[in-house]
């Protein structure tokens, strides 16, 4: 309560430069609040449909059993990614195979078989696949570092500016009083402790989810090697 009516009060003794930067803070923290529990959502819920569907996949007799029989339309995060490869593959097969295999009336060997170059392309697609989903899982974590990184140099600016004009106005008056420069210099430190407060619960909210997307990034790219590694086991059969 005390130090919530020093900032009011110092934010009120401020002068323009002061209240504006104080402005921008607030402003700045309101946008990243909306962007960390945007992103919290979005996280908890990958880290939810990933698990479940390496699952499901790692439980299939084969590696296109679930694309077969589930066919994903729009799909996300480990999903997308088993759905680009499974689509670039059957388009490597003739139509005839394309039409057993979609029928579930052969598997992935014999006339499924592809050549090592076409299982390369299929990698490819899958490691493109992975690439968006990675850029897609940083998606927004920029604003909350932007503005953890710039509310405290803000501040700072904010209090050398008031400082400035506290040693302005104590030589035109022409006495170091410190009753007289006190509030001056008291004012001019709102600004840092604004941005103080806003920067550090950002560190915090950025180094849990940036921890979170890690985990999340690292089973995608095991689903991808584990994909890939089933694909050649299952297709690769017909020499380059």
């Amino acid at each position: 309560m005390i130090l919530a009516n020093s900032l009011v009060d110092g934010f009120l003794g401020s002068n323009l430069m002061g209240q504006g930067i104080v402005a921008v803070q607030l402003l700045g923290s309101v946008v990243m609040l909306a962007v960390v529990l945007g992103k919290w959502k979005e996280l908890s819920y990958v880290r939810m449909a990933t698990r479940r569907f390496v699952r499901d996949f790692t439980s299939g007799h084969d590696a296109l059993e679930y694309y077969l029989e589930r066919r994903p339309s729009i799909a996300t995060g480990v999903e997308g990614i088993y759905k680009e490869t499974c689509d670039r593959l059957l388009k490597l097969l003739t139509p005839d195979v394309r039409s057993l295999l979609v029928g579930r009336q052969t598997d992935g060997n014999g006339s499924a078989a592809l050549t090592a170059r076409e299982i390369e392309l299929v990698r490819g697609t899958c490691e493109h696949a992975l690439d968006e989903e990675e850029i897609r899982l940083d998606h927004g974590m920029g604003v909350i570092a932007s503005v953890v990184s710039l509310s405290p140099m803000l501040g700072l600016l904010g209090t050398v500016w008031g400082v400035l004009d506290a040693f302005a106005e104590m030589g035109t008056a022409g006495s170091a009083n410190l009753a007289t420069i006190a509030p001056s210099i008291s004012a001019a430190l709102v600004t840092t402790v604004v941005g103080l407060l806003i920067a550090i619960p950002g560190v915090l909210a950025y180094t849990r989810m940036n921890a979170t997307i890690t985990q999340i990034r690292s089973e995608m790219e095991g689903f991808a090697d584990e994909l890939m590694g089933r694909i050649a086991c299952e297709f690769q059969g017909r020499g380059v």
